[in-house]
């Protein structure tokens, strides 16, 4: 995280980077069969915090109206709500889940204009 271009500025998307990982790897740990791979990319926009699994389920997102005295099930809401983006898929008969982050202020890197130039 300190070789990545960001000021103080973006102390609180480090913050949410960090929590995010420690859901990811969790979720991937309590779920998943097998190990599982964490890998981040910086694309000098935005930063990909994926971590992938064996496991071919993909998550469900959790009902509105479930027990709210539950002690689990709220990680990837978590995740959701704290990063820019979200990208759940199969891949290589498991799953990988990718959550994106870019410094405050920057541009989406996903949006078409960033692509595009």
């Amino acid at each position: 995280m300190a070789s990545l271009p960001w000021n103080r500025s973006a102390a609180d998307t480090v913050h949410s980077v960090l929590l995010c990982v420690s859901e990811l790897v969790t979720n991937a740990h309590l779920h998943a069969v097998g190990t599982a791979h964490l890998v981040l990319t910086w694309d000098g926009l935005c930063l990909h915090v994926s971590v992938a699994d064996a496991d071919p389920q993909l998550p469900s997102p959790r009902e509105p109206d479930a027990d709210e005295g539950a002690t689990s099930g709220r990680g990837l809401g978590i995740v959701a709500a704290l990063a820019d983006s979200l990208d759940v898929h199969a891949c290589h008969g498991g799953k990988a889940i990718t959550a994106c982050f870019r410094p405050a202020g920057g541009p989406d890197p996903h949006a078409a204009d960033a692509r595009t130039g």
